[in-house]
Formats: C-alpha cells, sequence, structure tokens
C-alpha cells in the first residue's frame, strides 16, 4: 500500500526520516522522539487506538527542527525551549534556518558518499 505523504506518520517512520538509525545494530531509535515529547511541550501526536503516536507534517518538521538545533546548531535542551517557547524567534522564521538545514543535509550526503567511495576503494583493494 502507498501511504500519502500528507498522511500520519508511525513514530518509526518519522525516526527514518530524522536517521535516528543505530549504527551498531541498525535499528530505529524511537525513544529519542519519545524523550524530546516530554521535554518539548509543542511535540503534540495524535494517539489513536493501541495507544501508537501517530505524527502529522507539523509536528515532523517540529522534531526536524530540535533536532537540527540539537545536533548540528549545539544548543542544549534549556537553549531549544527557549527558541520555541519564544515563536517569534526570528531565526527559526528566517531563511536562514533552512538554508542551514539544506547545507547540513548537503554534508551528511557528502559524508554518506565519502564512506561508500573509501569502501569500494577498500573492495578494489582486496582483488
Amino acid at each position: 500500500m502507498i501511504k500519502n505523504n500528507s498522511a500520519y506518520k508511525t513514530i518509526g517512520e518519522v525516526a527514518e526520516i530524522l536517521g535516528l538509525i543505530n549504527k551498531k545494530s541498525g535499528n530505529i531509535n524511537t525513544h529519542t522522539i519519545r524523550y524530546w515529547e516530554k521535554e518539548f511541550k509543542q511535540i503534540k501526536p495524535k494517539i489513536f487506538s493501541g495507544n501508537r503516536r501517530y505524527y502529522d507534517e507539523k509536528n515532523i518538521n517540529l522534531l526536524k527542527k530540535i533536532q537540527f538545533l540539537l545536533k548540528s546548531e549545539g544548543l542544549t535542551i534549556k537553549g531549544v525551549k527557549k527558541l520555541l517557547e519564544n515563536n517569534t524567534s526570528d531565526y527559526l522564521k528566517s531563511n536562514k534556518y533552512d538554508e542551514n538545514l539544506n547545507s547540513v543535509e548537503r554534508k551528511n550526503i557528502k559524508i554518506k558518499l565519502k564512506k561508500i567511495s573509501n569502501m569500494l576503494k577498500e573492495i578494489k583493494n582486496l582483488k
């Protein structure tokens, strides 16, 4: 079944979108999202039958912002809370945020490509 892009996403799907995958085991780390839900009152997933969490596009974008501010910008949880509570933050509303996010995504792609290139070189050396 093909899922509509605007449909709700499960916590596992959101963890994949955010790249929250354990590098050793390859398992999805959903506990990070649950922790952020406790810390940031702005994250409000829909809870349907069976207490399963479902996230809309607004919540996914908020999680992306939180991840970016924590991981790429080096802010603390407290610092991110202040930025999010002050919803008029020029930084979050500016194009600078989008440009930085795109820059980080490009950097991640370059890192992955470099790793793949190195792996290919190692494989060629084995022959």
